[in-house]
């Protein structure tokens, strides 16, 4: 593979110290110049050579520009294009769902007062959107509102209304921005959908049928703030819808929490119960506390208060923070969650001028700043803070060696730590780097390795040693450790040991070859070790462990499909795995576990995963491993594992202003009685949980609304710390200005977290009946046909409600969406498969931020045949210029197509059955030009020097960057040859299939019930 460039900040000063710059600077971070890693151009290539000019042609009889595939049209770009193009069918599937909408009367006005619409380009047309002047505005919202000027075609995010600071901030972070001053703050007065009249009216054409491009789009919906937020920051106070969870953006922190760490469903709250309860959605909190930070932002402070710890308040115990008020001149502080007047600690005291601002608030980055970091005495400890313990345990058994897992494991576990092969990698001048440039792991951490099949094996890892060496444990009824020294080693004192044990390992077990592993026993003695410092198990496993105490069983029967049995294989109730669960949390300990199925054999993800989830940890699930396809694939999330952000023996309490209250919390954790901290083995920075809130009063409008996040965890490097987010939100009485500060993707990714009346996507999966996103938590507890029901129940509540009481005057037959609300429809749909995908998925989601969780319910589809000549590279202003992604539905894929699907899970290269010879040499190279000469298990694209090869690795590598916690690699689906083929007609998540409704039929069922809804009720 070609090198990579790395994100850079154009103008952006050198990294400092953590700490040390000065976060309450006004000064926006730059915007990166360059965004994602480009491959380099090969030796030799140039994009003007004869093998790429405009003259080659490819079937034609005149010289035309290269094309590959089948044309309607002659073209009307001189982009390189391969495949058929031009608008998309209109007849077929999409002129049957039109005439089926097209017969309940929805849409706008067209026909009737008013000269008759000019006739508009595919690409202009979208959601009509009408604008009006709003007859209030929240109280907790001062200054005057900006207004773009600047236009962007697609996407109505530009006409959102700048809202400065709330009105408990001491001070302006930011000067409101003015489009007639170019040196005015970059990000200008924008926010998601946040027109006056925030609603989408879909219109109908003249012969009474709906535009299918009218339908709310969730590719357009991405791809415009996309492009928007390439040359724009974020910034945290102004603006109050944040981009949409797919979208990358650089957020400039200016006392409010970025919406990398927490997104409230709205940013607009109603002062009471009944007036949230108009709108239908729910009031909640998404936290990632230990999100990672894009390249460009400033780091997360890190704040030392010594013995006496951070400043807090008496009543509430909250930390301070930025909305907090000074008074008696500096000698006291205003608490904003409960209001309680606190004595500043003299340490602490800085003089106030008239209007309460702090002397010293501009050098203080928790008076500035909306997420810190405190590091905090001793008296927060519950046992001495060491570096992480990572304690690799290896599953040896008989299927692991025959498959390649184990050998795919233990070069990951080389590469994650070492770099390539386990050798050192290279510094920037091309010398060999030093130990600090390639640490994979933080000073002061350790790592251990253990292994098990019938019984368990420990080795002594001692830099001393010529090689490991290995002690088994027979006794797996009652396991111990029997090593008090070399287990847990600096793995880069004792790099040649370690080395030479995990390329032994494979090797060593093949003779001994034991079918079944005592996974149980195997915990409990990595418990063992772990016990007195905490730390992080990372676990392999390939088969059903079937032996000794904690053997499993096959649960799985398809004959309880669709039954009330069925709730019982989603859940675990064998006390031995629960009671290994709970002494891990209790202990600072958690499990990722990493499953293989090669045959696609059943695991029981239920009980294996209950571990890892109760802890923190993560499931990384390869069913039907093949060791060529998905080693790569294996040995990327294991580093991801080990390098990522980590903390253990965490602890989290959020609290909120009066009025309010935490009515329940969403995610993977243990949180033994109501109102009790919540426990975390290990968490790092993949990792997201929801908070619900309630009522228990009524709000003032004159004063916002505060919420405060606090995780108390140990670092990978050994420090005590509490990482603080706070989060503030306008208060107003009734609902109208909800709907404008709506967080869409917070709004979902809540629902598919909570658990009462909705379902999980892992439904997706068998039938695809698109009733979609469940309640992770409930899917044992209810009936799939129960589910589906309330799933379908609650979008018409929060539609209708919308209709009902904010949308102004439409005529009745016309389907209104709220303008940050528009794919909600198309996001609630989903279907099932068998158990262990289902358990796996449905796990998954309880700890999914929104980013990976928005392209796990809609994948972005981008299509490789038909890209521009600039597609793939950086473009004038150094970013990488983008494709736009089509919507997912067969009626957008051409004959001879090929397409790149991406659902943050899984990325595959879907090769139509006519594609051109031609196209596939470009992209794989000059000896293969039919599908049945490609190797279907290959990983990656082969690095040629091609123009469409290049331009799709490059794609391929920015896609890799935004993304969750699983690893990018290429799967061909070759269209009627390989069994992926099937992934990809599922991931069409708007056509109808089997029983499945499409996206427009949805619309139109839902549609229905909001008719009935919304109608008045008859005079008795």
């Amino acid at each position: 593979m070609s090198d990579f460039q790395m994100f850079h900040a154009l103008g952006q000063r050198d990294n400092e110290q953590e700490g040390s710059a000065n976060p309450g600077s006004s000064e926006r971070p730059a915007v990166p110049q360059f965004g994602p890693p480009i491959a380099s151009s090969h030796g030799g290539y140039q994009q003007t050579s004869s093998a790429y000019a405009p003259t080659y042609q490819y079937g034609a009889s005149q010289p035309v520009q290269k094309a590959y595939g089948n044309h309607s049209h002659p073209q009307e770009h001189t982009a390189l294009r391969y495949g058929a193009h031009g608008d998309a069918p209109s007849g077929g599937y999409a002129g049957e769902l039109a005439n089926q909408m097209g017969g309940l009367g929805l849409g706008g006005e067209t026909s009737g007062s008013g000269p008759p619409r000019p006739h508009r380009k595919k690409q202009h047309r979208h959601a009509f959107h009408t604008l009006e002047t709003p007859e209030t505005s929240a109280g907790a919202f001062n200054g005057p509102p900006g207004q773009l000027q600047q236009q962007i075609s697609g996407g109505q995010y530009m006409n959102q209304e700048i809202t400065p600071a709330m009105s408990q901030f001491p001070a302006p972070a930011n000067p409101l921005f003015n489009p007639a001053n170019a040196s005015s703050a970059s990000v200008p007065s924008t926010a998601w959908g946040q027109s006056p009249n925030p609603s989408t009216n879909i219109g109908t054409s003249a012969q009474g049928r709906v535009d299918p491009e009218q339908i709310p789009s969730v590719p357009q919906s991405r791809d415009v703030p996309a492009h928007y937020y390439q040359s724009h920051v974020y910034p945290t106070l102004e603006n109050h819808v944040p981009p949409p969870g797919a979208v990358p953006f650089i957020a400039h922190d200016q006392g409010n929490s970025s919406p990398k760490f927490a997104r409230l469903t709205m940013n607009n709250i109603p002062a009471t119960s009944d007036a949230l309860s108009s709108t239908g959605l729910p009031l909640g909190l998404l936290l990632q506390p230990l999100a990672a930070l894009s390249p460009g932002e400033l780091p997360i402070p890190v704040l030392d208060f010594g013995d006496s710890g951070p400043p807090r308040c008496r009543r509430c115990r909250a930390y301070i923070n930025p909305f907090m008020t000074f008074r008696s001149g500096g000698n006291r502080f205003v608490c904003n969650m409960c209001t309680f007047p606190n004595e500043v600690p003299p340490e602490y005291f800085s003089p106030t001028d008239p209007s309460g601002v702090r002397a010293d608030r501009e050098t203080r980055p928790e008076l500035t700043r909306g997420t810190v970091d405190f590091m905090v005495p001793k008296e927060y400890w519950a046992k001495e803070p060491v570096g992480l313990r990572w304690l690799f345990l290896i599953d040896v058994c008989q299927e692991a060696v025959n498959k390649g897992y184990i050998q795919g494991f233990c070069e990951g576990i080389l590469s994650a730590i070492y770099g390539a092969d386990g050798l050192p990698e290279s510094g920037e001048d091309g010398s060999a780097a030093s130990e600090e440039e390639v640490r994979a792991l933080p000073p002061g951490s350790k790592i251990g390795i253990m292994s098990f099949d019938k019984e368990i094996q420990f080795y002594n890892l001692s830099a001393g040693l010529e090689q490991a060496q290995m002690m088994v444990v027979p006794d797996i009824e009652d396991p111990f450790v029997p090593l008090s020294e070399g287990l847990f080693v600096d793995p880069y004192a004792s790099k040649a040991v370690i080395v030479s044990l995990l390329a032994q390992l494979p090797t060593l077990f093949s003779q001994i070859k034991n079918p079944e592993p005592a996974l149980l026993p195997a915990l409990n003695a990595a418990l063992s070790a772990l016990s007195t410092t905490g730390g992080k198990i990372v676990c392999s496993l390939c088969t059903l462990p079937t032996w000794g105490p904690g053997r499993l069983f096959l649960r799985d029967d398809q004959k309880i499909y669709n039954t009330d049995s069925e709730k019982k294989l989603f859940t675990t109730e064998h006390p031995g795995f629960k009671k290994t669960a709970q002494k891990m949390v209790e202990s600072g300990v958690g499990v990722d576990f990493f499953l293989a199925s090669p045959g696609g054999g059943y695991l029981d993800v239920a009980t294996i995963g209950h571990i890892s989830t109760t802890t923190g940890g993560e499931n990384f699930f390869y069913p039907n491993f093949l060791s060529p396809r998905d080693a790569p694939k294996l040995a990327q999330e294991i580093k991801h594992t080990i390098t990522r952000q980590t903390g253990y023996q965490a602890l989290m309490k959020v609290r909120c202003s009066n009025g309010l209250q935490v009515s329940s919390y969403l995610g993977n954790f243990v949180q033994h009685t109501f109102g009790a901290d919540l426990e975390f083995g290990v968490i790092d920075a993949d990792k997201a949980l929801g908070v619900m809130f309630s009522y228990d009063g009524k709000l003032d409008i004159k004063l916002d609304a505060h919420f405060q996040s606090a995780l108390l965890y140990t670092t990978a490097g050994g420090e005590r710390r509490v990482r603080c987010c706070n989060v503030v939100a306008s208060v107003s009485e009734g609902g109208r200005e909800v709907m404008r500060f709506v967080d869409q993707d917070a709004v979902i990714n809540l629902i598919a977290k909570e658990g009462k009346q909705y379902l999980s996507y892992s439904e997706i999966l068998k039938n695809r009946s698109k009733t979609s996103i469940v309640a992770a938590s409930r899917m044992a507890e209810r009936s799939l046909k129960d589910l589906r029901g309330a799933l379908t129940e609650k979008t018409v509540d929060v539609l209708a409600g919308y209709r009902k009481n904010f949308s102004g005057s439409h005529p009745p037959g016309q389907l209104v969406l709220p303008e940050n609300l528009k794919e909600f429809g198309m996001y609630m749909l989903s279907g099932q498969e068998y158990s262990d995908r289902r358990t796996h998925d449905m796990q998954m989601i309880k700890s999914m931020g929104v980013m990976e969780l928005s392209l796990l319910l809609y994948p972005r589809i981008i299509p490789v045949h038909n890209l521009s000549e600039q597609d793939g590279f950086p473009g004038e202003n150094g970013h990488l210029v983008m494709p736009p992604s089509i919507r997912a539905s067969f009626s957008r894929i051409e004959e001879g197509g090929v397409y790149l699907v991406d659902n943050g899970q899984i990325c595959l290269l879907w090769i139509h059955s006519q594609v051109s010879p031609n196209l596939l040499a470009d992209l794989f190279g000059e000896h293969h030009t039919t599908l049945q000469s490609l190797d279907p298990t290959i990983p990656a694209l082969p690095v040629l020097e091609t123009h469409l090869n290049a331009q799709v690795r490059n794609i391929v590598q920015y896609l890799s960057t935004t993304r969750g916690s699983k690893a990018l690699t290429v799967q061909l689906a070759r269209q009627g040859l390989d069994g992926a083929e099937y992934e990809f007609a599922r991931l069409l998540l708007e056509d109808r299939n089997n029983e499945a409704q499409s996206y427009v039929d949805w619309l139109v069922h839902v549609h229905r019930h909001i008719q009935l809804e919304a109608r008045p009720s008859p005079s008795h």
